[in-house]
């Protein structure tokens, strides 16, 4: 039997670009890396525990956050690494002790989980666009944030440009040194129509963030002498992500916080927020306000 050249060619490329399209339709659904709202539900009923999950417009930018705790405590803010959303933090949000003395809050960063999702954001676009959420969501108590990975300079960056409005920094393997930010070329290539949309899900919006990430920690470095409030610091020393030398680096460029306390975890990956759980939380609940 004969096969006809050109039919065949045609039902390949047909195929191939079916399989394509349905590709990149897919590939945006996948690796959200963010729980669903019935996910959220079921989550904090197994926990007994009420919450507050919200989407506010701020600057026309929808910025979601879910909150637990006694609305007149203090506030714990939570702010989340890359990729990421509100959850990388939901075992603080129920945790019985940080419950008593904080009302906590989780955002999800923009970009990420339900804040405008796939749509990066730089350093200062984020930061402005979280202060001024904690400005709209404020109890007038003390504000302490707390930020992993990305999250780290987010925060740094907030209280570098609002000196007096927060009570504490807790910066979690953050990345804030420049010169420690590697030049990863293929992040450009990434960043390129069509091949952007070919990366999926929370992948596409953490790329392009952390392309323009060593630019903007340049920008931030003249300005870590704002910081006025106490910084705690926590890192692991074998952190292959985020180097150690990230502590080093902000501690010595903190010359006018009131306090700097560093707490090395030896032998410490990045994922000391989850790996690390019970030091964290007491070093939090420990905290003078």
């Amino acid at each position: 039997m004969k096969i006809d050249a050109r039919k065949f060619q045609f039902r390949f490329k047909y195929l191939f670009f079916g399989l394509l399209f349905s590709y990149i339709l897919i590939c945006q659904s996948c690796m959200t890396m963010r729980m669903t709202p019935k996910e959220t539900q079921a989550y904090f009923d197994t926990s007994h525990l009420g919450f507050t999950s919200k989407t506010v417009t701020i600057q026309k930018h929808a910025l979601h956050y879910v909150e637990t705790g006694k609305p007149q405590n203090p506030t714990l803010f939570f702010v989340h690494g890359s990729p990421g959303s509100w959850d990388a933090f939901k075992s603080y949000l129920t945790d019985s002790i940080l419950l008593r003395k904080f009302r906590m809050v989780a955002v999800d960063r923009p970009g990420f989980g339900y804040s405008d999702f796939g749509t990066a954001q730089d350093l200062d676009t984020q930061a402005n666009l979280i202060e001024k959420l904690i400005v709209q969501i404020d109890n007038g108590k003390p504000v302490v944030l707390v930020g992993h990975s990305l999250g780290g300079p987010i925060i740094v960056k907030m209280a570098a440009d609002e000196p007096k409005k927060f009570a504490h920094l807790v910066v979690l393997a953050g990345s804030v040194d420049p010169h420690m930010e590697t030049a990863e070329i293929w992040r450009m290539v990434l960043k390129a129509k069509p091949v952007r949309y070919l990366i999926p899900g929370a992948l596409r919006p953490s790329n392009d963030e952390l392309w323009w990430l060593k630019d903007d920690l340049y920008a931030l470095a003249p300005k870590l002498k704002n910081i006025s409030c106490g910084v705690t610091i926590i890192h692991g020393t074998k952190d292959q992500l985020v180097p150690y030398g990230n502590m080093a680096f902000l501690q010595k460029r903190l010359v006018n916080a009131s306090s700097v306390d560093t707490i090395s975890i030896e032998g410490a990956n990045h994922f000391i927020p989850w790996e690390h759980f019970e030091l964290i939380r007491n070093t939090l609940v420990n905290l003078k306000l």
